[in-house]
């Protein structure tokens, strides 16, 4: 449950955009999302090793 203490005389607009940062940090739209399709393990594993070389190429080419 996320807690927003807010001050007297805070702007609303001001408020809900902190309540809308703390709420994105905790990653439950991002888990719910994730819930909505099973992947198999293999397929995750897959994607993990691919995105670890895409980074990877990302870096020695920076250093370049």
């Amino acid at each position: 449950m996320i807690i927003m203490p807010i001050k007297e005389g805070e702007n609303i607009e001001k408020a809900l955009k902190k309540f809308k940062r703390k709420f994105e940090k905790t990653g439950v739209l991002k888990e719910l999302r994730n819930r909505q399709q099973f992947t198999k393990p293999s397929v995750k594993g897959r994607q993990q090793k691919l995105r670890a070389i895409y980074v990877k190429q990302l870096q020695r080419e920076e250093e370049q």
